[in-house]
């Protein structure tokens, strides 16, 4: 038996042992009949998927009586047993992950696509040297930020016993262990198996953003801040030359959040929520330093009588003020007694807790954490003197770097706001103040120059002495509270704010005006911002106009001083998800590609750094997949070393809730942007500009079918909510925010993230592919050769050859037998038969037409490990899908009793997990 072999028996192992420790849960808890029930349903869900033909057909509608005979309680007992199976099945293929990973290391084979050791090794082919690499590092910027969108159906309760239960498998797989040892940890694994049956996987109540706050800082506790200043140290370690002096790499790696600040259309963020943010993630960051701090005094118990240390340590030795008779001739314990003390000062003063252990000393606050990194670098520098290099580069070096990345106020957190409310907000301010009574009513070039005007002005738009409107009270207080962070805090703490539905410089220009009445913008001062103005361009027509609107700010004297003279920096975000619902897989990111291409030239020709924040969900509809090859994939010249990329909803707790997993994802970010960077991959030989005609065509062919079907089909809307459960997921506990913008029921107000939900729950996942196949197809009947030039951009371009990849993965994960089902609840059969069919018809020729271009016998030939893992769970979602639609039937029948609404939410969240990237 081969390593590989090996490796996937013991994922098969691990899953039959978690199914079988489920299934001795489900027969202690439900009675024998309640487990038979359930592995018959297992049993034959599984022969269904392995039968063909005549047979398939009638295991099938066996498969269906036993489903559709089920009581409403039976129903939810079924649902939750297949729900946990596949949350045990992801456990164990995380798990398997790791296995692999480690296996690779032992036999030492060549490092992998995404790892920093293969982009590192890949550079020095190149010939950049270490030297050049460090000079790369300080000036980028990789920041993955997590944000609150609701796709995160899993509770913390879940979730921290979930994690229990990978650790418990990490145990087992362990080396050398005992048989006795074996029989205590399945029973441990067996005790919180059935915890997690025991424990509702649902919540009971709506989460406020202030939950959100808390379970977006556990991935803190879980990973970053151990993590992060660990993947620093082994950076430097690799840098480093033979012999040579250590490296010290500037902080280019930051974990950035929107949660407690993004208001965009949620209004329960208000300028309170945004204090207690900051607090909380002050509390975190501080409470980390100073458990650091006082192990680092249990560590560094080094005497003066057998080491020297320089001046400087013994004088902040003998400022530390430790009085115990037990330390005096231990200069580091008595230094770090006064460091704890300060920092103790400093998290009563800043963040209102008081450490344990308490401080046994008074002391001063520090003013910022550069203070405190100077204490820890005195203490680094005396180990370093005196032959402790070995003392200094451990817990030492890590504490130095996470006070350096993480600062007193943990996380940078971004501000958002659509600009529509800042319109509202801006046209009372001057209505108010006498200045432009019908703001509203100006066109463009009128709104530019008066709010230039207004940048110059010193005099304040706001009076203490006149009321607002609630949303223009609400927004300036949210900004006054910014401001007072900044003071605390320094501008790390909050250093963007992100302008929703940006389509002018208007849009721009009337954020920075705000700024200016708090404080945040200073009139007449090179770099006068004191956080960056941050356009989000999310349509495909902003994002064809993206260029000119930034080229137009730039020609803008006042706009293009407020970046500073010497080293200007502008971030752009762009909008992968509403970009998808507006224009469609394909057409969607044909204009994100187009768009980054023209902000490169424009950027280039005003002498203005571009930073790129690519707003990807989770799934596919939404701009997810691979990182490493998305990052690769990017325009020339569009991620010159600096990179933030949203992570959101469950895609949050897969990559970051396991510390080892999250630094393999947090490495696979370096790896990219180092790729992408300086080894250009997308733009070798000129190969991508012979494919832009071609590309463009097959944008405007798929465009003209995804806007025909989703916009201008009579009925569609209809057709949606009816055949998906999106009414049922917005009554779901799984967000604050609420699914539209607007109270209506048209697409265009649905927020992006219901919309993907709702398709991948019904197994059509169509804003992952639709639109693929009439495009293709339309370019073979113009083109006598248009096969072989798409075979060959697959082949040679990277853009191309990631966005068949990921629609490749969508379709394997596409049942239309499945959403034949969902579509039977809509009522009108002349409506349903119309636009299924032509659903249907789509999705045919778009799987025979990408089989064609990647010459695959079938979907997922070139990725039999994801073959695998989606053919092995399709008997455990089978049922959970049956079972919605007939839940769905039954609800909307009005059997709305608890066991039938509960039963629906159950089949949300199953099927979310076993789809895993849905949201």
């Amino acid at each position: 038996m081969n390593g590989r072999t090996d490796l996937d028996e013991r994922l098969r192992e691990d899953v039959r042992l978690l199914g079988r420790l489920l299934g001795k849960v489900l027969q202690e808890q439900s009675g024998e009949r309640g487990y038979a029930l359930v592995e018959n349903i297992r049993q034959t869900a599984v022969r269904f998927r392995r039968a063909r033909g005549e047979e398939a057909g009638a295991v099938r509608s066996e498969l269906s009586a036993l489903l559709d005979g089920l009581s409403p309680r039976e129903s939810v007992d079924v649902v939750r047993a297949f729900s946990y199976f596949s949350h045990l099945a992801n456990l164990a293929e995380d798990r398997h992950l790791k296995r692999q990973r480690r296996a690779h290391q032992v036999e030492a084979r060549p490092p992998a696509d995404g790892n920093v050791a293969r982009a590192l090794q890949r550079a020095a082919e190149r010939g950049i040297a270490p030297g050049a690499l460090v000079e790369w590092f300080s000036q980028a910027l990789i920041s993955p930020v997590l944000t609150a969108h609701p796709t995160e159906v899993k509770r913390k309760s879940i979730l921290d016993c979930e994690r229990e239960i990978s650790r418990a498998l990490e145990e087992r797989d362990r080396d050398g262990v005992l048989a006795s040892e074996r029989e205590e940890i399945d029973a441990h694994l067996y005790s919180l198996i059935l915890t997690l049956w025991q424990t509702a996987m649902l919540r009971t109540a709506r989460l406020r953003v202030i939950d959100e706050i808390d379970n977006g800082l556990a991935y803190y506790r879980y990973t970053f801040l151990d993590q992060v200043p660990r993947i620093y140290s082994d950076l430097e370690d690799s840098l480093q030359a033979p012999g040579g002096r250590p490296q010290r790499l500037a902080p280019f790696l930051r974990v950035g959040s929107w949660i407690g600040g993004d208001r965009d259309g949620n209004p329960y963020v208000t300028a309170e929520i945004l204090r207690e943010a900051v607090k909380r993630q002050a509390t975190l960051a501080l409470a980390h330093h100073l458990a650091e701090i006082h192990r680092l005094g249990a560590e560094l118990s080094l005497s003066s009588s057998w080491v020297s240390v320089t001046p400087q340590m013994q004088a902040l030795a003998e400022a530390g003020g430790d009085p115990s008779p037990f330390r005096r001739d231990e200069p580091y314990r008595q230094a770090l007694t006064g460091i704890y003390a300060r920092l103790a000062a400093t998290a009563r003063d800043l963040a209102g807790f008081t450490p344990a252990p308490e401080p046994q000393v008074p002391g001063a606050p520090y003013a910022d954490p550069a203070e405190l990194s100077s204490a820890l670098e005195t203490i680094e520098h005396s180990l370093f003197g005196h032959g402790s290099a070995a003392l200094a580069r451990g817990r030492l070096r890590r504490l130095r770097r996470a006070v350096e990345v993480f600062g007193f106020h943990l996380v940078s957190l971004d501000l958002r706001q659509s600009s529509a409310v800042h319109e509202q907000v801006i046209s009372e301010l001057l209505a108010a103040a006498a200045v432009a009574p019908r703001y509203h009513e100006l066109d463009e070039p009128a709104r530019v120059a008066l709010l230039s005007r207004e940048l110059e002005s010193p005099r304040p738009l706001t009076s203490p002495y006149l009321r607002y409107g609630e949303t223009t009270a609400g927004e300036l207080e949210i900004l006054r509270a910014a401001a007072d962070v900044h003071r605390r805090f320094g501008a790390e703490a909050i250093p963007n704010y992100v302008i929703s539905q940006c389509r002018s410089v208007s849009d721009l220009l009337e954020v920075a005006v705000l700024l200016k009445e708090v404080g945040l913008l200073r009139p007449g001062e090179p770099r006068g911002l004191a956080l960056n103005i941050v356009p989000l361009f999310e349509t495909i027509d902003d994002l064809k106009h993206a260029g000119e609107t930034m080229s137009a700010a730039f020609e803008l004297a006042g706009y293009r001083g407020l970046l500073g003279g010497s080293a200007p920096v502008q971030e752009v975000m762009l909008g992968y998800s509403d970009s998808n619902k507006d224009g469609g897989y394909i057409t969607a990111n044909w204009a994100l590609y187009q768009a980054k291409l023209q902000l490169v030239k424009v950027f280039r020709k005003h002498g203005v750094r571009l930073r790129i924040f690519h707003g990807r969900g989770g799934t596919v509809g939404r701009g997810g997949g691979p990182a490493y090859e998305a990052i690769v994939a990017q325009p020339p010249g569009s991620v010159a070393g600096a990179i933030r990329v949203t992570e959101q909803g469950e895609i949050i707790a897969t990559k970051y809730s396991d510390p080892d997993l999250g630094r393999e994802n947090l490495e696979t970010l370096i790896a990219a942007t180092l790729e992408a960077s300086l080894l250009d991959p997308e733009g070798r030989d000129g190969v991508a500009e012979r494919y832009y005609p071609v590309m463009e065509e097959l944008s405007g062919h798929a465009y003209r079918a995804y806007r025909t079907l989703v916009y201008e089909t009579s009925g569609f809307e209809d057709y949606f909510r009816a055949t998906t459960p999106l009414s049922e997921i917005a009554g779901l506990n799984i967000g604050s925010r609420p699914a539209s913008r607007k109270p209506s029921k048209r697409v265009e107000d649905l927020r992006a993230i219901p919309w993907v939900f709702s398709w991948a729950q019904c197994r059509l996942l169509l804003p992952g592919w639709f639109g693929f196949g009439s495009a293709v197809e339309a370019w073979l009947k113009k083109e006598n050769d248009g096969l072989a030039t798409l075979k060959e951009m697959y082949e040679r371009w990277p853009f191309f050859r990631t966005m068949i990849s990921n629609m490749d993965m969508v379709l394997a994960k596409t049942d239309l037998s499945i959403a034949s089902r969902y579509a039977e609840l809509l009522e009108d059969g002349k409506l349903r038969a119309q636009i299924f069919g032509r659903i249907s018809e789509e999705l045919w020729k778009t799987i025979e037409h990408m089989l064609a271009i990647t010459s695959q016998p079938a979907l997922l030939s070139g990725n039999p490990a994801l073959a695998r893992s989606i053919r092995d769970r399709l008997p455990y979602l089978d049922p959970l899908n049956h079972l919605q639609v007939e839940l769905l039937r039954r609800y909307r029948a009005g059997q709305t009793e608890e066991h039938v609404r509960s039963g629906i939410h159950l089949t949300i969240n199953g099927l979310a997990a076993g789809l895993r990237n849905s949201g």
